[in-house]
This record gives C-alpha cells, structure tokens and sequence, in this order.
C-alpha cells in the first residue's frame, strides 16, 4: 500500500508544510509552540535561504528556511536527514548570516534582534541510541558559566532529536507535542487521528495528502523521497558496518590478550569467534 501522506523529513514533504505563503499559518503556529516565551508570531516574511559572504570569495549559507517576523528577529530552520561530523560548528557559522546581516551603516549602536535556529533532526545528536534518555529537545545558549545564568537571551539553537520523541497518540498534553508527534508519524498514517480534527493540524494533513498534487508536485515528491531513502539506507549500513567493525576490533584484542596468557588457539577460536588463521597471525 502505497503512502497516504508525505513525509515531512524529505526536502519537498518539510518544505510543502512549513515554506510556501499559503501554509505560513502551520510555520506560525509551529514557532509559536516551540517559543512562547517570546511572544506571540502573527506575521512572518519568509526571506532568501541561500547567504552571501561579504566577498566574493566568502563561504555561503544555504538554509532550509530563513523568516523574519514584525519585530526583525531572525529565525533559521533546518531540517536535518543524516549525522555530520561538524553539525554544532554548521549551526554556529549559519547563524552568523543573520547576525552580520543587521549590521547599518552610519552610527549605529550594535543592538541585534533575536537569532532563533531550530534544527529538526532525523537522527540522534548527543546519544547514541533509541530510548537511552527521553530528552529529545536540547536548548543552546551563550551562559555565564560561574553563575549558570544566560548570558545574551538573544542567540538561541534549538535541536529536535526526533528520533527520541517516543509519546504516543493518547500521551500528547498539548500542541507542542502534537506537533513533534505529526512531523514524526504523519508518513505512517492511514487517516487523520479524531484528536487532530477541527483544529489547525486538519490544514497539515489536508497539504500533506499525496493524492491531491499534480502529476509534477507527484514527481517531485517521490524524486525527494528516494533520495530520503537511499540516504537513510547508506547511513544504516554505515552504523551497521561499524558496530561489526567495533566488535571485531574489539574480539581482536581479547584474542591478544588470551594468546598472551598461554591460551592455545583453538580455544581462543571458541571464545572469540576468530578464525585460528587470524588468532595464529597475531603477535
């Protein structure tokens, strides 16, 4: 049976939902969730994702989605298919776009509206495993470390590791968690859950139904999740390939360490699950 409803971790499903001006509404109210200590958003402008450097020569950025709301407070959102290596130094040099760029000429007293980036992640940012912690939301900001107290309240990262978002339909509390629970579930369901009818979720899964695009939005969708795939499939062998790695490193030392203490190689073998070839090649 073929999807109902698209998802929202490939670059077309997260851009269908929360980029274009018909659907600013979701991209409000998501927000609105993950910040209401800021304040109410009632109006956004969604500006240029892609980031010029001063020169020509200058690195750019390249953002999923980059807005701006009445009040000139930057928000950066980024969805996040696949571990990188330099993740935290990406978000960090990515938010310095939105910071330079409020710079003006002339006198000016260096006072920056807020820079928000949210990162929703497909993947596990500071654990190592499923269910290991239920914490999945990490807050970033700059602190005075002696007194733990936030130092500028303006520069905020938040990272969504999806993944370790695990409530099910009955435990929601609230939209917040209504929202995390759509993003991860949506591509999985049959049909609109009654708890989400009537409310502004009905908007979310009318745009995500796949029946009702074109045949080129169709095309464009599946051309998105089969990169989706393909990806998820080489970062799972990869993980696979170094756990079967890690062990056998691992048995390749006990192996040492047997043959060390006067182990004789076929009972090495047995105990480790190495060839005699290999266990007799070690020193």
């Amino acid at each position: 049976m073929s999807d109902k409803y698209i998802n929202p971790f490939t670059d077309f499903g997260f851009k269908k939902i929360f980029g274009e001006e018909a659907n600013k509404d979701l991209l409000m109210d998501f927000l609105n969730q993950l910040l209401p200590e800021r304040g109410v958003i009632t109006d956004l402008v969604f500006l240029k994702t892609e980031q010029l450097g001063a020169n020509e020569t200058d690195r750019k950025a390249i953002y999923d989605l980059y807005c701006t709301n009445g009040k000139g407070e930057k928000f950066i959102i980024e969805l996040q298919k696949a571990k990188q290596k330099y993740f935290k130094d990406r978000s960090l040099y990515y938010s310095t776009f939105a910071i330079q760029e409020q710079a003006q000429k002339g006198d000016w007293d260096y006072e920056l509206q807020g820079v928000y980036t949210i990162a929703v992640m497909d993947f596990l940012f500071l654990d190592t495993s499923v269910g290991k912690t239920n914490v999945f939301r990490h807050d970033v900001q700059l602190m005075e470390i002696h007194k733990k107290e936030v130092f500028y309240d303006k520069l905020l990262f938040i990272y969504l590791e999806m993944p370790n978002f695990t409530k099910t339909l009955a435990e929601l509390e609230n939209n917040y968690e209504k929202w995390l629970y759509v993003l991860k579930n949506i591509s999985s369901l049959e049909k609109m859950p009654d708890l989400f009818k009537g409310t502004i979720f009905s908007k979310i899964f009318d745009v995500a139904e796949i029946a009702k695009y074109g045949e080129n939005e169709q095309r464009a969708y599946q051309d998105s999740l089969k990169y989706y795939r393909d990806l998820k499939n080489v970062m799972t062998t990869k993980y696979e390939e170094g756990i079967k790695e890690g062990i056998k490193v691992r048995n390749i030392e006990i192996a040492q360490n047997l043959k060390n203490k006067g182990f004789n190689v076929t009972e090495i073998a047995e105990l480790t699950g190495l060839t005699e070839q290999e266990i007799k090649g070690l020193k």
